[in-house]
């Protein structure tokens, strides 16, 4: 058994963003798919924890791209756990493009999820070969927390729905990216790709709640953290990094 993971995919027109690539909407899915057959093939992913009413939630996630695979283009994600401790999983990955070029990087923190009391089961009852462990780092910053102190940009309001639940039946993480990245216009994203991306998550997200989306620019930078309309507690720490297209 190897302690790397790899998975090839085929970008098709159906999957690309407004300029031709891959959505970092798509890329966070595809990062979590790949973190789970990988899990689920050393016996420790979901289904083996099902009859305990546990499962794996990311609990932090950076991602960071010199560039995005294109319409047509054959691209692989490679991932690996980095770390393994009583409480937390640290696990890596690697975008390639079919020649096997860096296309990028991601870091995540993962937990799992008790169904019945929402609280961090921790992974002793989870059992990884040492050698499974494989310890290779990435060349990009572990994700942090973000706050944003002072918003400089409107308010945005949105109540989560159906669909923007999961298995969980919490709020999906594509759906949180995708609610974030909505706070940029198409000219803005026109001329400028997500270079970073990170992911703090604070407490879950449900059906019916209504969030404010707040956000604090400093040139390419964007603060934005997702924070309970009725309450004012956050859900979600979030930083963005734009960098012009080529």
């Amino acid at each position: 058994m190897e302690n790397k993971f790899e998975e090839r995919f085929f970008l098709s027109a159906g999957e690309v963003n407004a300029e031709g690539e891959m959505s970092i909407p798509l890329l966070t899915s595809r990062i979590i798919d790949v973190a789970t057959a990988h899990a689920n093939s050393l016996g420790i992913g979901n289904p083996s924890m099902q009859s305990l009413g546990c499962g794996w939630v990311l609990s932090r996630l950076a991602i960071e791209m010199t560039r995005y695979p294109k319409v047509n283009e054959t691209y692989s994600i490679s991932t690996w756990v980095e770390g393994w401790n009583r409480h937390f999983s640290t696990r890596n990955f690697a975008i390639r493009d079919a020649s096997g070029n860096p296309l990028g990087y991601a870091s995540s923190v993962w937990m799992v999820l008790n169904y019945i009391t929402r609280e961090n089961a921790g992974l002793s009852h989870l059992h990884l070969a040492p050698d499974m462990v494989c310890g290779d780092k990435v060349p990009i910053a572990k994700p942090g927390r973000h706050v944003v102190a002072t918003p400089t940009e409107e308010p945005r309001e949105y109540t989560f729905k159906y669909c923007d639940l999961d298995f969980y039946r919490h709020v999906n993480t594509v759906r949180y990216v995708q609610l974030l990245i909505n706070s940029f216009s198409l000219e803005e994203m026109d001329r400028n790709m997500v270079r970073r991306l990170d992911l703090a998550f604070m407490r879950e997200g449900r059906y019916g709640e209504s969030v404010t989306v707040l956000a604090q620019r400093d040139g390419n930078h964007i603060e934005l953290a997702l924070s309970d309309s009725a309450e004012g507690e956050t859900l979600l720490g979030a930083g963005v990094e734009l960098a012009p297209r080529d």
